[in-house]
């Protein structure tokens, strides 16, 4: 009689298992297309545009200088975005709801004149000039929300009046003299002269954001698949956060060829997630994209429109000071020339440009800093290239256009889907 055997379970080798990877990363790539194809036929076309520009951009320049993408100007590149940045942060949540705050420039400089008139003139510390200055902008923002909640007169007028009004007081508070020297050793000024030189620093940041990036959408898709709504696959967030890991490590690197990761960046950084947690995680987030949507629906939902929108501009007023100090930090001064020009004008283009909806009730805080990362690489790229200023304006107002036609065909293409 012959032997039975049974054959032993034996474990799958090298061979066996790469086919099944190869399925799944298939797999993920697939999900990927379709969930980009289903978007691009809604209109929802996300920051793809956005970034397509930004690397146009970094191509272009540094095809015309090679110095462009050097570790030094592209650290130099990551705290010039801060000042700015911040205010178009700002900036968003007053899109969000539909509105346009013009007064943004004037309330930076006036913050900036404040510190620098109660530390450098009064001799009151710092840390305490630094707190009443950013008081002072919450302050502004605060009225001028009230008022446009109570008058329901249009936020670009309220706030048109608030940019002249604000501009006033700060040369008022200026005096003659005009211009005002910060301490070069201070608390202040090193908010974008210091530099975290230990490598470490940098590529734990990196580590930090890629793990946040997974978590979060992790626990998005745990949600959603318990409450049976449409959700990513495991394998795209992993190829995604792959991805946001990989910019992530690489910027690091860059950054520590040079002097190291930057305390302004890693502020910037730090405020804009605090703050898109907040738009999208948190009650208030939630107010403020319905009133984007429809400011009668809101209301008839016992929607506090008074209070959400006294509170939108009241954070658009604090993160211009905030601002304002950080642009007076880059220069170690404060003049009657603080928060004029064109700083107006590209706070608002780095929101519109990053994809925040001039229609209300679409758009994120990194939003700003994609925005404002083009517009300050163009900036850089014509300083680099001695290219004429004219040049710069007519390449960032064309940029801005293009990203309000996307924004009104995007509009339209959801509304056709019955999704706006």
């Amino acid at each position: 009689m012959a032997d039975k055997t049974q054959a032993e379970p034996t474990a799958p080798d090298a061979e066996t298992r790469q086919p099944h990877r190869g399925r799944a990363v298939a797999r993920a790539v697939e999900d990927g297309v379709t969930h980009f194809r289903h978007r691009l036929s809604a209109g929802e076309l996300g920051s793809l545009p956005v970034v397509l520009v930004l690397a146009a951009v970094w191509i272009i320049f540094q095809s015309l200088n090679e110095n462009f993408l050097s570790p030094r100007n592209l650290s130099n590149l990551s705290v010039d975005i801060v000042g700015t940045g911040l205010i178009a942060v700002g900036i968003v949540f007053v899109l969000l709801i539909g509105e346009l705050d013009l007064s943004v420039g004037s309330i930076s400089g006036l913050a900036a004149a404040v510190f620098a008139v109660l530390n450098v003139n009064n001799g009151v510390p710092e840390w305490l000039a630094l707190i009443i200055a950013v008081l002072a902008g919450t302050a502004a923002g605060t009225v001028q929300g009230y008022s446009c909640a109570k008058t329901r007169v249009p936020a670009f007028v309220v706030t048109l009046a608030g940019l002249l009004t604000w501009n006033g007081i700060m040369l008022y508070i200026l005096g003659t003299s005009g211009t005002v020297n910060l301490d070069e050793n201070g608390l202040v000024a090193k908010l974008t002269s210091y530099y975290f030189t230990n490598d470490g620093a940098a590529y734990g940041l990196a580590a930090v954001g890629a793990g946040t990036v997974f978590l979060v959408s992790y626990q998005d898709m745990r949600r959603r698949e318990a409450a049976g709504m449409p959700h990513r696959s495991l394998q795209g967030i992993a190829v995604r956060t792959g991805v946001l890991a990989v910019i992530a490590f690489v910027t690091a690197f860059v950054l520590n060829r040079f002097q190291g990761l930057p305390l302004a960046l890693l502020i910037f950084l730090v405020v804009v997630a605090g703050l898109d947690i907040v738009l999208r995680r948190t009650h208030y987030g939630r107010q403020v994209y319905a009133l984007g949507g429809s400011v009668e629906a809101a209301r008839r939902a016992s929607l506090s429109v008074t209070r959400v929108q006294t509170a939108v501009l009241a954070v658009s007023g604090t993160m211009a000071a905030v601002g304002g100090l950080f642009l007076a930090s880059r220069i170690t001064s404060v003049s009657q020339g603080s928060g004029s020009g064109v700083l107006l004008l590209n706070a608002i283009a780095a929101a519109v440009i990053g994809g925040t909806s001039l229609f209300g009730g679409r758009g994120t805080t990194w939003s700003a800093v994609l925005g404002i990362l083009i517009i300050q690489s163009i900036a850089s790229g014509m300083a680099i290239t001695d290219t004429p200023t004219a040049v710069q304006f007519i390449i960032t107002g064309g940029v801005l256009f293009a990203a309000v036609l996307i924004d009104s065909l995007s509009r339209r293409s959801q509304e056709a889907h019955g999704r706006a």
